[in-house]
């Protein structure tokens, strides 16, 4: 029977945060204390006590500066700029432009499942202008491009649902997509479908780090993916059911996109893989090697991770395309657990050795950025 994740009933439920999916959520993205202050911007202050002269306030009644994030966003010209976000469902597209460094969002409540920035975007939906769609880039509920952008407790989504377009091949909907170096998001929901989370760099030769702390994404086809160096720390991925489909595979978890001359793609660390789906039903990873980019060389490290059995045990890998085969790339497992981790067929589970696995950890990655956790 599907989930109402996976019906058309699924936008009720994900602004409502009652599903069985964001229930599971709920331990990998904690509430952060049972005792807050009262007010709508929690202990974050208020415009008439603003945390910092450059701290935005955003509620959508009207108590903050702006009703919408957008607003805030284009008001909060320089650097080093935050914006507190009261409890709401914010509906619409938000994009933020590479001269806002430093930036930060704050979901006041400190609780994800009060702040959802929300739009229904897919890659094949037509622009209201009639000049063509929106691609899978400008799918995008959010688009965040700044150096040193950080979010804490805020939820992404894109509920846009395959049966608003059907028949479109264009099925694509981000919910985030960031390119910026040095973004961090700690605490966040991704939600959406096909191409949920969008963890990328501005250009082939910019090897943008980000992190992701104690963070929930879930999904279908490819929902995370892109060519970020990106590490994935303490995080849960889930996977939703496809009611369009009667057989296996529903999709895939990971589809990197890494430049063939950057030394670090994804790195998945300390997390967990839970699914809706039946046994077996999802890949965990497929290389993306973009029509842009024909010498990328995708790269996907998964280390001590709880691997649930969704995931194909036998054979977690496959091919995008036939003329980049995944064994070409970059793929690797360290000490991982859980029945879709069982080792099978040992050549389709390509392992790091202990010395190999010293030089895929978070410092690594990172470098000299050290991301609050």
């Amino acid at each position: 029977m599907p989930s109402p994740l996976s019906s058309p009933s699924r936008r009720n439920f994900l602004l409502a945060g009652a599903t069985a999916g964001t229930a599971l959520a709920l331990s990998a993205v904690p509430a952060r204390a049972s005792h807050r202050p009262r007010g709508p911007f929690g202990r974050y202050g208020s415009p008439s006590a603003r945390l910092t002269p450059g701290t935005l306030y955003v509620h959508p009644g009207g108590a903050g500066d702006f009703t919408g994030v957008q607003d805030a966003v284009t008001a909060a010209t320089g650097t080093g700029r935050t914006l507190v976000i009261a409890p709401g469902t914010y509906r619409g597209t938000v994009s933020v432009d590479a001269d806002r460094t430093g930036m930060t969002w704050i979901g006041a409540s400190e609780d994800p499942r009060d702040v959802v920035i929300v739009h229904n975007n897919a890659a094949g939906t037509p622009k209201p202008d009639g000049s063509g769609t929106y691609g899978t880039s400008g799918s995008a509920t959010a688009t965040v491009r700044p150096d040193g952008f950080t979010a804490r407790w805020i939820t992404f989504a894109n509920d846009w649902l395959r049966t608003d377009l059907p028949g479109t091949s264009g099925t694509q909907a981000v919910a985030l997509k960031v390119q910026g170096d040095r973004s961090a998001f700690t605490h966040c929901r991704f939600l959406g479908h096909q191409d949920t989370l969008y963890a990328d760099s501005p250009s082939v030769d910019t090897f943008a780090r980000q992190y992701f702390s104690h963070c929930y994404a879930e999904g279908d086809v490819d929902f995370v993916f892109g060519r970020a160096t990106a590490v994935f720390e303490r995080c849960h991925f889930r996977t939703l059911v496809r009611p369009d489909l009667t057989a296996a595979p529903y999709g895939f978890v990971f589809a990197p996109s890494t430049a063939g001359a950057n030394p670090h793609g994804y790195l998945v660390t300390r997390s967990r893989i839970s699914s809706e789906a039946p046994d077996g039903y999802y890949k965990l990873a497929r290389p993306w090697v973009p029509s842009s980019d024909r010498t990328a060389r995708p790269m996907l490290t998964v280390r001590e991770t709880h691997l649930g059995a969704g995931i194909d045990a036998v054979a977690p890998y496959t091919d995008m395309s036939s003329g980049y085969p995944w064994q070409d790339q970059r793929f690797a497992e360290y000490r991982n657990t859980g029945p879709g981790a069982v080792v099978t067929v040992p050549e389709n589970r390509p392992r790091l050795t202990p010395a190999e696995a010293a030089s895929h950890t978070r410092e690594a990655y990172l470098g000299d950025w050290r991301p609050r956790r």
